[in-house]
């Protein structure tokens, strides 16, 4: 019983995810734009559980190149209003948009000219109507049965927030060298500090395979090592491809025979590699710019002497993103 209930919640809260995806339009794009003209600061703002929400919203920007800083609505209207400054862009969250305490707040705000962002349910509340632009974050419903504890709306104005961080990111270029500058402290800093043969699969570890070879027996290196692809070499060790366990998917669906076909034939020619002297944030950029998983690491001569996943330069779990 309480598994069906676990599922109908996350069911709900989907739903609720579902609906705010299709209302995303020109409000969203607006308020991209003026989030990146901004010249100083954006100010995220809400209480109770949207103050919260906030507050995750605000580290997840600061994070990704976004300076922001989170504004308790009570604590502003008691002094720290002025921290807020003309040019400041405003973030309010409530998802009634009559939350009394932040409606007072947009009064002193919209004297000082600060734009202001809506993230609310209500698209005619008082928030809706005080402010420059509304991103739309109504639910069809709480995943609470009363309807009384905010669930899928907070779901949905989390995910709106981590949109906005993500668009933002892209928009301004933002690498992982950024990132890690940005977590001095914390282990995927650390990590992304060290060289590449630090972190790599070497020797045995590396699925690699000679010119000639048929895929039959590609697939079961692959199968074997487990990470994804197997390393086309000739007889110097030299990469000369990469078979994925994508390539392999797709001949079969394609009713190729793998027992028939020579590796040379299916193999992805000169892959993207990359040398062991290279940082692991290196390695992290490049896999960012080409949308890959695997790199092959090789040495002065280009001999292959490792493979690097993903996952063995993020830590496999060794570490969590804070953000």
């Amino acid at each position: 019983m309480s598994i069906e209930e676990a599922r109908e919640v996350l069911a709900i809260e989907e739903q609720g995810l579902s609906a705010v995806r299709e209302r995303i339009g020109e409000e969203f794009n607006r308020a991209v734009e003026t989030i990146l003209s901004c010249p100083s600061r954006l100010v995220i703002t809400g209480i109770g559980k949207s103050g919260i929400i906030g507050q995750k919203i605000s580290a997840t920007l600061n994070s990704t190149g976004t300076p922001s800083f989170f504004l308790h609505p009570v604590e502003a209207m008691h002094g720290d209003l002025g921290m807020v400054i003309a040019s400041d862009v405003v973030i309010a969250i409530s998802y009634s948009g009559e939350t009394t305490e932040l409606n007072g707040l947009l009064v002193s705000l919209k004297k000082r000219g600060t734009a202001i962002i809506a993230m609310t349910g209500g698209s005619e509340s008082t928030l809706a109507r005080a402010s420059d632009i509304v991103l739309d974050i109504k639910v069809p419903m709480e995943a609470c049965p009363l309807g009384l504890a905010p669930t899928a709306s907070t779901t949905a104005t989390l995910a709106m927030g981590d949109a906005l961080a993500v668009v933002l990111l892209r928009k301004k270029r933002f690498q992982a060298e950024d990132f890690r500058e940005n977590h001095p402290g914390g282990s995927l800093g650390e990590r992304l500090k060290v060289n590449v043969s630090e972190v790599m699969l070497k020797g045995d570890a590396v699925p690699s395979v000679k010119n000639g070879t048929t895929v039959a027996e590609a697939v079961a290196v692959l199968n074997r090592e487990n990470i994804g692809a197997v390393l086309i070499v000739d007889e110097s060790q030299k990469v000369q491809g990469i078979i994925t366990d994508g390539d392999v998917r797709r001949a079969v669906a394609e009713g190729c025979r793998l027992e028939t076909v020579n590796v040379d034939d299916l193999m992805t020619a000169t892959p993207v590699t990359i040398r062991d002297t290279m940082q692991a944030v290196d390695a992290l950029s490049i896999m960012q710019q080409h949308e890959i998983t695997i790199l092959p690491i090789v040495g002065g001569e280009e001999e292959m002497i490792g493979i690097l996943h993903l996952h063995d330069l993020l830590g496999k779990g060794e570490f969590r993103f804070l953000v």
